[in-house]
């Protein structure tokens, strides 16, 4: 695979340099894939390892190879799709959910466990931390015995409330109150939770376009109305479009991820969050941050949540282990902005009372360990290679005409399908298929997206993904000349 030839009149390094491009281009090194260590690339391929390392540099300076600090060197996804386009939002008008029937059809889809899971986002089992958590619930049992069984307080588990803050502090150098935290049944609850104590019925609540759909779901059912403020796919909320829906209308709260969002997957800068922050400040809105995706960004370099940017601002911050260790716990938390603690108790204490006692003992030990730090920096790596991975498949197989993110972490891609193809007539023949994948529609509360989807690689990658991606592309191809004709 990697053996070079001394006798012949070309320099070592550069025959290494053709063996690497020759197993890139035949696919059996892929997008994300680590190339061997320096020392084990000379001893296979009988060179020294300066000239590895000459090598691996050259690579780099084309842009063929990328180098990770402590962890080596990578192939570089080489897409030729362009970024999606943002989506206008001027003359945007607060609106009700009109989707629901769609998104029905949609979770029917994602929850069916026969059909590749393309359409549900949930990164952690890419690489599943089952056995470590499992070992860590024996220990618990075994040591609370009958305690565990029971009800955990209104507000939480103060041992997991305090894991909560020491991750904080160790991963933005942040100092949150535990009295601040409540524990929720996953992040969806701690979201309802946030919207409830700060809007009700007929308020207007400002969201990112394109959105996760359970956010719409959410303010739809509260008896709310959603307004879109357009989100570069590179830079995330448009600030200008932002002051003028507030101008323009009388917006209660806003939801958005600046941190790392879904389903574009990009990081707000921390420079246009503060402008962010000083916008609604003026306007007397509140921010509920949607931070679930937060520890997940590929680089490992975790973005401070707005809340903690200290600027005087209304700022409540929803995450959860979902998303990052074990979505069947159903273990999420919000952050209050101290004007809210209280009313964020009385009403989890009116809509579920308590969260699983077990579970948050269960995760307050996996934090305190350091195992969920271990297992984060783990998962980072395999959802960066599954990414890479992805988005090789997609410029490989789809039409050239097609459009990409570019997440910077997470677990999805959201893809813009050349004009005329339609996006729930492709979600109806992939379920037909054994495929399951998100239509763009449910994304926005008004018709938009017709010819968007989101796809997951939040999952163990297979043969049967790289034949589902396949399987897409070609069926977009059909699509789109069937529209055409």
């Amino acid at each position: 695979m990697f053996n070079v030839d001394k006798d012949c009149d070309t320099f070592l390094y550069r025959q290494v340099i053709d063996l690497i491009n020759e197993n890139i281009n035949a696919g059996t090194l892929l997008p994300g894939d680590r190339l061997p260590s320096l020392r084990k690339m000379s001893r296979v391929s009988g060179v020294s390892i300066p000239t590895v390392r000459q090598a691996y540099v050259e690579l780099e300076r084309q842009r063929r190879v990328e180098s990770r600090p402590k962890s080596g060197f990578f192939v570089r996804h080489r897409s030729g799709n362009d970024i999606v386009h943002p989506t206008q939002t001027a003359g945007a008008e607060p609106s009700r959910l009109v989707c629901r029937p769609l998104m029905e059809r949609v979770y029917d889809g994602i929850n069916n466990p026969d059909l590749v899971p393309l359409g549900i986002a949930n990164p952690c089992m890419a690489r599943p931390a089952s056995k470590a958590l499992h070992r860590t619930m024996k220990r618990v049992i075994a040591r609370a015995e009958d305690r565990s069984l029971g009800y955990a307080s209104t507000q939480g588990e103060p041992g997991l409330r305090r894991q909560i803050t020491y991750h904080y502090l160790d991963t933005i150098g942040v100092q949150v109150e535990p009295d601040d935290i409540c524990i929720t049944n996953g992040g969806q609850e701690a979201l309802l939770l946030a919207l409830k104590a700060v809007a009700g019925p007929g308020d207007v609540i400002a969201v990112e376009t394109p959105t996760y759909h359970g956010l719409l779901e959410l303010i739809d059912g509260l008896g709310m109305l959603a307004v879109e403020v357009e989100t570069c796919p590179e830079q995330g909320i448009t600030l200008g479009e932002l002051r003028r829906t507030l101008n323009e209308h009388d917006v209660r709260a806003c939801m958005f991820s600046t941190t790392l969002g879904n389903p574009l997957g990009v990081t707000m800068a921390e420079e246009n969050r503060r402008k962010l922050l000083q916008l609604i400040r003026k306007h007397d809105v509140v921010l509920i941050e949607d931070d679930v995706y937060g520890d997940l960004r590929f680089d490992g370099q975790r973005p401070v949540p707005a809340q903690f940017l200290g600027s005087g601002a209304r700022v409540m911050t929803c995450g959860s282990f979902s998303k990052t260790a074990a979505p069947g716990y159903r273990i999420g938390w919000v952050v209050s902005d101290g004007q809210s603690t209280s009313d964020i108790a009385r009403l989890k204490r009116a809509f579920s009372c308590s969260s699983g006692f077990l579970q948050q003992l269960t995760l307050a030990e996996f934090l305190s360990s350091g195992e969920y730090s271990r297992h984060l920096t783990v998962l980072r790596g395999v959802l960066r290679q599954n990414a890479e991975r992805m988005r090789a498949l997609v410029a490989r197989h789809f039409p050239p005409e097609t459009r990409t993110s570019r997440p910077v972490g997470g677990s999805v891609l959201w893809l813009e399908l050349p004009e005329g193809v339609n996006a729930c007539e492709l979600f109806d023949d992939a379920v037909e298929a054994g495929i399951s994948i998100c239509p763009g529609q449910i994304f926005s509360p008004c018709p938009c997206y017709s010819n968007f989807i989101r796809l997951s690689f939040g999952h163990p990658w297979d043969d049967r993904t790289e034949q589902s991606l396949q399987w897409l592309g070609e069926r977009v191809a059909q699509l789109k000349y069937a529209g055409a004709g």
